[in-house]
């Protein structure tokens, strides 16, 4: 086989389902052997940084590599937002960027797409990703695509790729498959062993599970541990979504100041915190009304544990749960703790009365009881916040990173590597962003709902600094643009039009819908309000 060909079989091999890409001509020959070899289905989009964002949410949706293939310089280069966020979220993306050959780099002239020096991109990749390899010794090219897509599992982080076009049809071997290093049996029994006699000599004993925790296939286990010990579960601000359609002790996402009152004292008065698979952040401890002591807690994140000031270095996060299951295997369910469920809105008023954000997750929820609960892309601004308004479902956001235009092209990966309908909640500025994409949905029958916060501003930012003109956006009116791109678009204005126009969109299958949801100015989510307010607060008294 050749190289570009064993790069495609250890793709597939270590879970790689499809490839999302835009050609160019460095990348070109790949290309034509992705296509021809059909070993994985190739998804091409209009623009680079959809490109990655598709391949982020394809990762988080089935807990394995998502792949974003571009060409060198423009194509790569135009990515590299989208790949920082996959850096910062735990996202294993593999990016496989095109390049000048070897006899391309030696006759002294500079080359088309190059920036400082033919290497520069590497350097920039370098830093969002946690391993890098340029395939330019096909002997040496199967142990390098080992080793990189071994830490890109073993990190749950993307990894950088670059693939000289002169290389691609030289003879390759085979890729073999890279083992993780070994494991400390004794260090993780006793990791297991301490975290269990905290636990259980603890009072109030709270779980607080994030991200890491879908990025390793740990749900089902995390959850069965749980109702072991009767332990109460809440979720970080980015965890939410987590544990939709489980039955654990979950009780909500913890908000902090924001967020529901019991939740938030039951986090910060517990006396055994465990932060499972939790990225340590401002989003999700920024706005702690008391803060965290965090040398207190017990942190089981990839690859380590920390339990107050002692360190268990590489204990990976799913041979922990796998530990603490067998300790407490002899056990039945213990009785969970109750606390009173999180009411969500619903039966929203068909009137004529405008539309707010809590209108919107009324109209969801009540759309979810009839036609069941769909998976939620949320792009970042409103839209995310007034998910947390919305019934437990699968929800993927940038919610730590928090880049704008995530939203539709994040809901196309999803729909493209499991099947599934999406909803996508997304501002009109986010959407300006990259909401051209859906012109791509006819072309592979993708369907999503889009519901646009069309409040003509970058809202959230003026919440944060109301009164500055820059963050007024002009009215577009985006149902028009849908029919352009082959898609129903619906401009709604009424609460009686939002339920009319969400439930024809559910019932039509074969096209996306878009619904042009048209906001007063300043009428942001609850969420949102005590969001913000928390913050000033907290500012206000440091």
């Amino acid at each position: 086989m050749n190289l570009s060909e064993a790069l495609l079989h250890a793709l597939k091999a270590q879970g790689a389902k499809e490839i999302f890409g835009i050609p160019g001509d460095f990348v070109l020959p790949f290309f034509k052997i992705i296509e021809e070899s059909n070993l994985l289905p190739l998804y091409t989009l209009s623009h680079e940084p959809a490109v990655g964002f598709a391949a982020d949410a394809a990762a988080r949706m089935h807990m394995n590599l998502g792949v974003a293939a571009v060409t060198y310089g423009a194509g790569a280069l135009n990515m590299v937002n989208a790949i920082a966020t996959a850096y910062a979220e735990r996202s294993p993306v593999v990016v496989i960027s095109g390049a000048p050959g070897e006899g391309e780099s030696q006759k002294g002239l500079l080359l088309h797409h190059q920036a400082k020096t033919l290497s520069s991109q590497f350097r920039i990749y370098s830093e969002i990703t946690c391993d890098q390899a340029r395939l330019d010794d096909v002997h040496h090219a199967p142990q390098d695509i080992a080793r990189v897509l071994c830490h890109a599992h073993l990190y749950s982080q993307p990894v950088y790729i670059e693939l000289p076009r002169d290389k691609i049809h030289q003879s390759c071997e085979e890729v073999p498959i890279q083992r993780l290093p070994a494991i400390d049996k004794e260090a993780l029994r006793m990791a297991a062993s301490e975290i269990m006699t905290r636990l259980t000599r603890a009072k109030k004993p709270v779980l607080m599970i994030c991200v890491e925790t879908r990025r390793y296939g740990l749900e089902t286990k995390v959850a069965k541990f749980a109702r072991k010990l009767g332990i109460p579960v809440v979720t970080s601000l980015m965890g939410r979504g987590l544990f939709a359609g489980m039955e654990p002790p979950l009780i909500g996402p913890y908000l902090g100041i924001a967020g529901d009152k019991k939740i938030t004292r039951l986090v910060e008065h517990s006396d055994a915190l465990f932060l499972l698979g939790i990225i340590l952040s401002d989003t999700n401890f920024g706005i702690s009304k008391e803060p965290i002591d965090l040398k207190k807690t017990i942190q089981a994140t990839r690859n380590q544990v920390i339990i107050d000031y002692h360190v268990y270095p590489y204990i990976p996060l799913s041979s922990l749960i796998d530990e603490l299951l067998r300790l407490t295997e002899e056990r039945n369910d213990a009785p969970a703790t109750v606390f009173p469920k999180i009411r969500y809105p619903r039966n929203l008023k068909s009137d004529d009365h405008p539309i707010h954000p809590i209108d919107i997750a009324t109209a969801v929820n009540d759309l979810f009881d009839t036609a069941g609960r769909m998976p939620i892309v949320a792009d970042m601004g409103d839209a995310l916040f007034t998910a947390f308004d919305i019934e437990n479902t699968t929800l993927l956001a940038p919610a730590y990173y928090a880049t704008m235009g995530f939203g539709i092209p994040a809901g196309l990966g999803l729909q493209a590597t499991t099947g599934k309908r999406p909803l996508i909640l997304v501002g009109d500025g986010a959407f300006q962003m990259t909401g051209l994409e859906l012109g791509n949905c006819k072309k592979y029958g993708w369907d999503p709902i889009v519901l646009v916060f069309n409040n003509s501003s970058w809202e959230m930012l003026a919440v944060f600094q109301p009164g500055s003109k820059f963050n007024k956006i002009d009215g577009w009116n985006f149902a028009e643009i849908a029919m352009g791109l082959k898609g129903v678009g619906i401009r709604v204005t009424t609460r009686r039009e939002l339920h009319q126009a969400l439930f024809q969109a559910v019932q039509e299958r074969g096209r996306f819908h878009l619904l042009d949801i048209v906001i007063p100015p300043g009428k942001i989510s609850p969420t949102l309000s005590n969001y913000v307010s928390g913050i000033r607060r907290l500012s206000r008294n440091p």
